[in-house]
C-alpha cells in the first residue's frame, strides 16, 4: 500500500520541495509525496531547481503551496517538519518527525548541494523505516 508523506518547512521553496522530490525519486510507485509551507513564499527557489536538475529531477514543475492546499490529502503516514518552529502545523498523521535541517536559501551552490544531499539521505532513511 502506498505511503502518504507530507514535508513541511516555512516557505515551501527549498527543503520541503527537495524532500518531496527525493521521496518521489526514491519511493517511486510506493509513495505519494506532498510538500507545503507554514508561510509559503509562492515560488520554488531557482537554486533548488538547479540543484535537483543536476540529479535529473525537474523541480520547476512544482509549486510553493500552503498547508491549507494539501490538507485535503490527509491523513498522512508521516508528516516531516523542518525548521518551522512554533508555526509547525498539526495534520492528521500516523507519525510526526522533525528534521533539523538548515535553510539553504542564501547558501552558495556547493553548500546548498550539501544540504540537498543530506535531505536525500534523510528521505532514504525515512522510506526504509516506513
Amino acid at each position: 500500500m502506498k505511503k502518504k508523506l507530507l514535508f513541511v518547512c516555512i516557505e515551501n521553496s527549498n527543503r520541503s520541495q527537495m524532500s518531496q522530490a527525493f521521496a518521489n525519486m526514491l519511493g517511486g510507485e510506493n509513495v505519494e509525496a506532498y510538500s507545503a509551507g507554514s508561510k509559503p513564499s509562492g515560488i520554488v527557489n531557482p537554486k533548488a531547481i538547479a540543484a535537483m536538475k543536476e540529479l535529473g529531477y525537474d523541480l520547476s514543475t512544482h509549486d510553493s503551496k500552503s498547508l491549507e492546499e494539501v490538507k485535503a490529502f490527509a491523513p498522512f503516514d508521516a508528516v516531516v517538519t523542518m525548521g518551522c518552529g512554533d508555526a509547525c502545523p498539526w495534520m492528521p498523521a500516523k507519525q510526526f518527525i522533525d528534521w533539523q535541517i538548515p535553510d539553504p536559501k542564501h547558501m552558495v551552490p556547493e553548500e546548498f548541494n550539501k544540504v540537498r544531499d543530506f535531505i536525500r539521505d534523510k528521505v532514504k532513511e525515512l522510506l526504509v523505516s516506513l
